[in-house]
């Protein structure tokens, strides 16, 4: 399986980030936000909560270095072997496969260190997400008002090919 250009500018997110990553938010549009964050405003302690309990990515904009996309992977804590998936890809540069090869990127990871389950809790109208989603894998989901927690079963989504080794070896 080929993998998306925009991996080989992604990279582990660090505190130190935090002037890249404000100035990713500050670019985002308030929908985008909102469905990502659930606000509007992103803060240096919410990035720092996430980096203290999350594995996380910066995917870099190669030709003028600035942030494109943010992605997580991190354990809920009263589930062990799920991980919850994380990920906002820059307004402009959705519908090319970022957040795909990204969710991808996550699941590997995840996977490779003994998870059985990657979940995500989004908006029931959030179509891109959803559509990432079903892309990794067979996924159930439960209504949660206007939201849904969705889980992919990581072993099924490896037995389809969604998740190659080969991909894996490389990120």
């Amino acid at each position: 399986m080929l993998t998306h250009p925009i991996l080989a500018g992604t990279r582990p997110a660090r505190v130190e980030d935090w002037p890249l990553i404000d100035a990713f938010h500050h670019r985002s549009s308030r929908s985008a936000l909102y469905r990502r964050w659930g606000r509007t405003r992103v803060l240096r302690r919410d990035i720092e909560r996430l980096l203290a309990h999350c594995d996380s990515w910066i995917s870099l904009d190669p030709h003028n270095g600035e942030v494109i996309a943010l992605t997580c992977a991190g354990p809920l804590s009263r589930e062990p072997g799920v991980v919850d998936l994380g990920l906002q890809v820059a307004d402009t540069h959705q519908r090319r496969g970022i957040g795909t090869a990204l969710a991808r990127h996550a699941a590997q990871h995840a996977r490779a260190r003994g998870a059985h389950t990657l979940s995500a809790y989004t908006e029931a109208s959030n179509i891109p997400m959803l559509r990432i989603l079903r892309r990794l894998g067979p996924m159930r989901h439960t209504y949660d008002g206007t939201h849904l927690d969705i889980r992919v079963p990581l072993d099924c989504a490896a037995a389809s090919g969604t998740l190659s080794d080969t991909e894996h070896s490389r990120h």
